[in-house]
């Protein structure tokens, strides 16, 4: 089985590749095999922790990243398959001043979070959510977060200080 990537030779997928992945804006060099989660490249290789690894299968939503904009486990993403394409982490969100998103704010103030090892996942959905859609209803939240597991909370805070954060950032949006 072979891995075609954008602008590289062919390879075998067990091969080690040399590829670019452009992270929060910023291209870095990797030098990977294909076939390994991208979860595994992002924290091991690159030193990007926040990005947590819960179930390795898809089931949990706590190493959930932004490809191209759209939520995805990073567990299942092959990292041969990232080459080219945008990556978002939890460590390219803030402001540009260093200071948290209003949806982290928003998250910590209405202590939404028990243990926080969810958090970053949260976020990162709760991020594309915002960016598809200004004020979503309470059901197209509790529809975006349904990949997600928190053991520690009732869900309830998380939805509330969601959907304030989401309606705070439309309201600043529309009055710019």
């Amino acid at each position: 089985m072979s891995l075609v990537g954008r602008g590289s030779a062919t390879k075998n997928i067990g091969e080690e590749m040399d590829m670019q992945l452009r992270i929060n804006g910023h291209l870095c060099p990797v030098e990977a095999s294909g076939e390994r989660a991208l979860v595994s490249v992002l924290r091991d290789e690159l030193g990007l922790r926040g990005t947590k690894i819960g179930c390795a299968a898809g089931e949990c939503g706590a190493c959930t990243v932004l490809l191209d904009g759209q939520p995805v486990c990073a567990c299942l993403v092959p990292v041969g398959r990232c080459a080219g394409r945008d990556i978002r982490t939890i460590e390219g969100v803030g402001t540009d001043s260093g200071g948290l998103h209003p949806i982290q704010r928003a998250l910590v103030e209405r202590g939404a979070f028990q243990c926080g090892f969810c958090t970053p996942g949260i976020v990162m959905t709760l991020m594309a959510l915002a960016e598809r859609k200004a004020v979503p209803s309470e059901a197209e939240l509790k529809l975006a977060l349904q990949g997600h597991v928190c053991r520690c909370s009732g869900y309830v805070k998380l939805i509330e200080a969601a959907l304030g954060a989401l309606k705070s950032i439309a309201g600043a949006g529309a009055s710019a």
